[in-house]
């Protein structure tokens, strides 16, 4: 009897002694929220996201969303008070810290690698649209604005953005539509991360329409919101087609 009284002591400080380490001590994680979006046919700070020199643009209406998403200061240490109701929040998430900043870089760091990332990802976007158009890109020069954006998820949209001005068809029908997706030089679309957290940003900033990489399809639709269409794409024509379809009612894609 005096062995299970002890046990039991034993058992409660220990829990007790783990429940004052979890609270006092940082944990590895980040939080994350769904981020802003940004108008790829709009201006950013009075200056078009996109200029293009060497072609005339179109008018266009409507909106093309790039969709983004926010993480806890890499330098901020965050403990299990601060994680404990992200992880019943649909709003929030909680990741482990690798999975957003790289291990043993500094905040100035990863900056920069955010920063050539997305000046990469404008690179590739550019040229995937004028290469879909026909459009030699020695003689039409594409610069893209948008600050305070990081990482490579703009390029799908991006480059539809480029498309719509530059080409013969209106890709949004006067709608807003919303998207994410890395981009290569060949118009071929990847993966991105947070792609569940984007669609609400999507759905708060009124798209009625996602575009996504076809391979983020399944954990998209386990929480995406109501009345936000999930077009699947693995490549810029596709999602080219797939808008226009969407437009006319046609058959479109769907996750």
């Amino acid at each position: 009897m005096a062995r299970s009284k002890r046990n039991l002591v034993l058992s409660v400080l220990l829990v007790v002694i783990l429940g004052v380490f979890s609270f006092a001590v940082p944990l590895p994680y980040t939080l994350v929220i769904p981020g802003d979006t940004a108008d790829t046919l709009g201006t950013d700070n009075g200056v078009p996201v996109i200029q293009i020199e060497g072609a005339t643009p179109q008018p266009t209406d409507g909106k093309l969303l790039l969709v983004t998403i926010r993480a806890t200061d890499p330098d901020e240490k965050l403990y299990l008070s601060d994680l404990f109701d992200a992880w019943f929040d649909d709003d929030e998430a909680v990741v482990p810290k690798k999975s957003v900043y790289a291990e043993g870089k500094s905040k100035k760091e990863i900056i920069a690698d955010n920063t050539k990332e997305m000046v990469e990802s404008q690179d590739h976007a550019a040229i995937a649209a004028l290469n879909h158009l026909g459009l030699d890109p020695n003689q039409v020069k594409v610069k893209l604005n948008l600050a305070d954006v990081g990482g490579p998820s703009a390029g799908l949209m991006f480059s539809l953005g480029i498309v719509d001005q530059l080409g013969t068809q209106n890709l949004t029908g006067g709608r807003i539509i919303a998207g994410t997706g890395t981009i290569d030089d060949a118009g071929k679309v990847g993966p991105i991360g947070g792609v569940e957290l984007k669609t609400k940003a999507a759905k708060r900033d009124g798209a009625v329409a996602f575009l996504l990489p076809k391979q983020e399809c399944d954990k998209a639709k386990e929480v995406a919101p109501g009345g936000l269409r999930l077009i699947p794409v693995e490549t810029l024509n596709g999602a080219v087609d797939a808008l226009m379809a969407f437009q006319a009612g046609g058959k479109v894609p769907s996750c």
